[in-house]
């Protein structure tokens, strides 16, 4: 079986056609399986020969031998078919590489192509774009200086312009200066002729004896808003201002009613202060008034007006709860009573030492009595004692057993009204929480020493008279500072009363009055006792404007004795004083009707002609027998 197999079995298959051979190489593989299962159907025959009986050793090596080259050669009949096998998978995977290889290259081809194409586009679409920028450029540059030419010539034509208008401007602010200059010297002129003016008219004022009237307005205060008990007539907004100081003479007041047309009333007087004006210029128009006390006349300064109007403050200034000390710390809010009495001194400082002293008295008419508010009693504290009015054989009015002090500068004199400023009634209303419910009265008497019979004396009689002028300047002060006597203490040896003699002595007075405010019962809703106040201080402010009346009509009975205040004031309002009015007035539109009657009163004080008021000359001395 051996030597049938031919030799060209064992050829290599590596010569074989990969493509080709695979159906040979197939076939061969089935022809040696069959061999295979033949050889291996006769091994099965034998064997059981071998078994019963015992086979050759030769025999059955050489089946085995056999038998194992059908196995080696379906084996290599298998690998043969793998073989074939995988050289046509890598056959087939060689193709479709260089199939896919070519349709690469050709699509890469086509991409180029295409990239080319479109570059080419691109490049003759931007020739395209820079020739239009080209032309815009161009079209661009034209225009533009087109557009230079037209704004070139335009800044031009606006530089001209500026330069005409820079040479008007110059003669404008020529004419401006021109006219400045002019304005300048009218305004001089006529404030040169206002002070004419205001000195004829106080000269005139002066001649007829006509009281002088000042209008101060209070500018708005906190408890203006607040609401208080007032009647239904009065329900209505009244944070509006309604009096205003229309210049420095003219008062201007809104009067307006619920379904009435608004009417606008003025009241002229010698003075008007607006809201913002200080204390410095009101009692800068009161200061002249003062020269004249030492000149030989009375003075007296009168602050009139509604409860809470402002009167205590501009007479005396900020008010505090328990006591009124007058502080020097901010001396811009002193009223007129401290600055008047600092004022006095100062003049009297610029006399000769020894011929002026000073005394002070301090009354309040409250419930219409007369109180003294500087006596003291036993244990010398300071209480308040009724006084009475009294008319002298020369028609004057005096209060006997009033208390004069003696002082000698303005400390002292404050000093002492602070202290009755304490002693002073004052009530809390709705209008006003520290309501002065009485007229208070501070009186400086200067007493005015000349010494000398004539002025064509000797050396020798000029020296005993200033010795005696200075022995009585010293000695009459000392002695009423130490007996607290109520008028001129009489000398107490001959040698005095001799000096006395040859003395010239003139007393003036200087009245300094807060009077109690006007107030409707309505609007201050006090009851009781406050009621009953009120009712004496409308009686008396009425009383006052009676006499005004009377006056001003000639009448021959003026009712000073109709009230205790008129009474005290009688020498001051009947003609024998320079009388100054400070009417003070509230801006709101609550206090209306009150504000209107104040200027109504001081309309008519202004009215009022006493006669030329009369200087006080030096007594002439009897002659020594």
């Amino acid at each position: 079986m051996a030597a049938g197999w031919p030799p060209q079995r064992h050829t290599s298959l590596a010569s074989l056609n990969p493509r080709g051979g695979e159906g040979e190489l197939r076939a061969r593989a089935c022809s040696a399986t069959a061999r295979s299962g033949a050889g291996d159907a006769a091994a099965e025959r034998a064997r059981p020969g071998l078994r019963v009986g015992a086979a050759p050793p030769a025999a059955g090596a050489a089946a085995a031998k056999e038998e194992r080259i059908v196995v080696l050669e379906t084996e290599n009949a298998a690998l043969h078919l793998k073989l074939a096998e995988y050289q046509g998978l890598a056959g087939r995977s060689t193709h479709e590489v260089l199939q896919l290889y070519s349709a690469h290259g050709e699509q890469q081809k086509l991409q180029r192509r295409s990239v080319v194409t479109q570059l080419h586009g691109a490049i003759k679409r931007f020739k395209q774009d820079l020739k239009s920028l080209r032309s815009f450029a161009f079209e661009l540059s034209k225009k533009f200086q087109r557009q230079s030419q037209t704004y070139l010539y335009q800044i031009l034509t606006a530089v001209q312009g500026i330069q005409l208008q820079n040479e008007a401007m110059q003669i404008f602010q020529i004419k401006a200066f021109d006219l400045e200059q002019s304005l300048q010297e009218v305004t001089e002129r006529y404030e040169k002729e206002k002070q004419k003016r205001r000195a004829l008219h106080n000269s005139l004022v002066e001649l007829r004896g006509n009281i002088r009237v000042h209008c101060r307005i209070r500018p708005l205060l906190p408890f203006d808003t607040t609401g208080h008990s007032i009647s239904q007539d009065r329900q209505r907004t009244f944070s509006e201002k309604v009096a205003h100081a229309a210049d420095d003479e003219t008062v201007l007041v809104k009067c307006s009613r619920p379904g009435h047309t608004s009417i606008n009333k003025t009241f002229q007087f010698e003075r008007v202060y607006n809201a913002s004006e200080s204390q410095d210029t009101v009692f800068a128009d009161v200061a002249p008034l003062l020269t004249s006390l030492l000149d030989g006349y009375n003075v007296c300064i009168m602050a009139y007006g509604q409860t809470g109007s402002g009167k205590t403050y501009t007479m005396l200034g900020p008010q505090l709860e328990e006591n009124f000390p007058f502080s020097t710390e901010d001396e811009s809010e002193l009223g007129i009573i401290p600055r008047a009495t600092q004022e006095v001194f100062r003049l009297i400082s610029e006399k000769p030492s020894g011929s002026y002293w000073v005394e002070v008295s301090v009354v309040e008419v409250y419930n219409n009595e007369i109180f003294d508010l500087l006596a003291k009693d036993s244990c010398g504290k300071v209480f308040g004692v009724k006084r009475d009015v009294v008319t002298t054989r020369e028609g004057k009015s005096d209060v006997p057993l009033l208390t004069h002090e003696t002082v000698e500068n303005a400390s002292e004199v404050l000093h002492l009204v602070s202290k009755s400023l304490q002693l002073r009634v004052r009530h809390p209303t709705l209008v006003h929480a520290h309501s002065s419910r009485s007229h208070l009265v501070v009186t400086l008497t200067i007493t005015t020493v000349d010494s000398g019979e004539n002025f064509g004396t000797s050396w020798e009689e000029e020296q005993t008279s200033q010795r005696l002028n200075k022995e009585v300047s010293c000695t009459f002060p000392q002695k009423m500072r130490d007996n607290k006597s109520t008028s001129s203490s009489r000398p107490s040896s001959p040698a005095q009363l001799e000096a006395t003699e040859k003395m010239k002595q003139v007393k003036t007075r200087l009245q300094l009055v807060d009077l109690a405010g006007s107030e409707c019962v309505g609007m201050s809703g006090v009851t009781g006792a406050a009621l009953r106040e009120t009712s004496f201080i409308n009686r008396s402010l009425s009383a006052l404007a009676d006499v005004l009346g009377a006056i001003a009509e000639q009448r021959s009975h003026v009712p000073y004795r109709n009230s205790k205040l008129t009474h005290l004031l009688q020498d001051s309002v009947g003609g024998d004083a320079k009388l100054l009015v400070m009417l003070c007035i509230s801006p709101d539109q609550k206090y209306l009707t009150e504000s209107m009657q104040s200027l109504g009163f001081g309309t008519r004080a202004r009215q009022v002609q006493r006669g030329q008021v009369k200087k006080k000359n030096f007594p002439v001395p009897s002659k020594a027998k």
